[in-house]
């Protein structure tokens, strides 16, 4: 059987009113007629209605379909009622569907004013929603805990096990870097003042303190906020963009207890320990420019001895307990509320990592002064 060429003609049937007659096979085989033609031929009749006759139609499959969209959509943007006549039922009820739905557009940005952005009222705001979705997560991240302890809680063993995993082992080549260079970093400060004074003894104990205390846990927080917590954000993200988490809901089963709580347990087994580790390495690092300045091994290891003190080391390990569920909480609570697409992946891993060293700064400043206060 020979197919007959698609073709269409423009019919006035009344003043300013178009009939449009398909005719022919509109199949996949056909070359159909130019809809920019067709475009051009309608604006420049400026009709006040738009009918589209099909009885002349052959064979049709989705090219029809196609064409009779973009009259549609034409019509629509002009402002030309559109009506069809003697289409085929299937072909009817295929445009009635396809143009049920007004086409989405994406809604403006309106830059507010400078002052409109600036206004401290609206920051308030903005800083009180987040705070709310903040003590909300920690309330979930509570309940998951208290479900855990009981022995209800949906959480695999396996999960926290390979999250401790990527959050030690993995992470021993940047930590080893970072903290014998701040150990070296912190030599050498006090080398310049303690030399002045012919106590360069001391600084083992400045290294020594300065690592327990204060850098050893706050530059191994801050490693691992850029480094896990985003990860932690990215993860988590990229399951909400591909509906993963609402797999999970769906099931019955709380996303809390099954994502979140394997991160945070195994951040706040590993960081303590990494924290150690950073210990160790600063003042190895320390000993590498007390060396350089006429120090040897024996003496830097006997002024440390006395300089150590289990107070200073609780005081760190106390700090990275805290430093852990902060840097999890921030990068997990990101993930979980990012939204769903790539350019939300990258914004919730950005937000994860800036509000984890926020966190850090504030908690480190709010316990070195409780710390004063107490005598410790």
């Amino acid at each position: 059987m020979n197919s007959t060429a698609p073709a269409y003609e423009l019919i006035e049937d009344a003043p300013h009113a178009l009939r449009l007659a398909l005719t022919g096979d509109w199949v996949q085989a056909q070359a159909i007629p130019d809809f920019p033609t067709l475009r051009s031929e309608l604006l420049a009749c400026s009709p006040e209605a738009l009918t589209v006759d099909g009885s002349g139609l052959g064979d049709w499959d989705s090219l029809l379909m196609a064409f009779l969209l973009q009259c549609h959509s034409l019509c629509s943007a002009e402002h030309i009622p559109f009506n069809a006549e003697h289409l085929p039922g299937s072909a009817n009820r295929l445009l009635e569907v396809a143009t049920a739905v007004p086409p989405h557009q994406r809604p403006q940005e309106a830059r507010a004013p400078l002052l409109e952005r600036l206004n401290p009222v609206k920051a308030l705001r903005a800083l009180w929603r987040d705070l709310r979705e903040s003590i909300a997560f920690l309330g979930d991240l509570g309940i998951g805990l208290a479900r855990l302890v009981t022995g209800r809680a949906n959480t695999r063993f396996s999960d926290f096990r390979h999250f401790c995993y990527q959050a030690g082992p993995n992470a021993f080549g940047i930590i080893s870097l970072t903290s014998i260079l701040v150990g070296m970093i912190l030599a050498y400060l006090g080398a310049v003042q303690l030399k002045l004074l012919g106590a360069e003894i001391y600084v083992a104990d400045l290294v020594l303190i300065g690592m327990l205390r204060e850098m050893g846990v706050l530059m191994t927080a801050v490693v691992m906020a850029g480094r896990t917590g985003a990860a932690y954000a990215a993860q988590l993200g990229t399951m909400q963009t591909n509906e993963e988490i609402d797999a999970i809901t769906t099931m019955g089963v709380s996303p809390v207890e099954f994502l979140v709580l394997p991160r945070v347990l195994a951040l706040l087994v590993m960081l303590p320990l990494l924290t150690i580790y950073a210990d160790l390495l600063g003042v190895l690092g320390g000993a590498i420019v007390a060396g350089g300045m006429g120090i040897t091994m024996l003496q830097y290891v006997s002024q440390i001895q006395d300089a150590i003190s289990l107070t200073h080391l609780l005081v760190g390990l106390s700090k990275s307990v805290v430093f852990a569920i902060l840097i999890a909480v921030a990068g997990c609570r990101s993930g979980m509320q990012s939204g769903r697409g790539s350019a939300a992946v990258g914004n919730a891993a950005t937000d994860a990592v800036v509000t984890a060293i926020v966190y850090l700064i504030v908690a480190d400043a709010a316990m070195n002064i409780f710390y004063q206060q107490v005598g410790i």
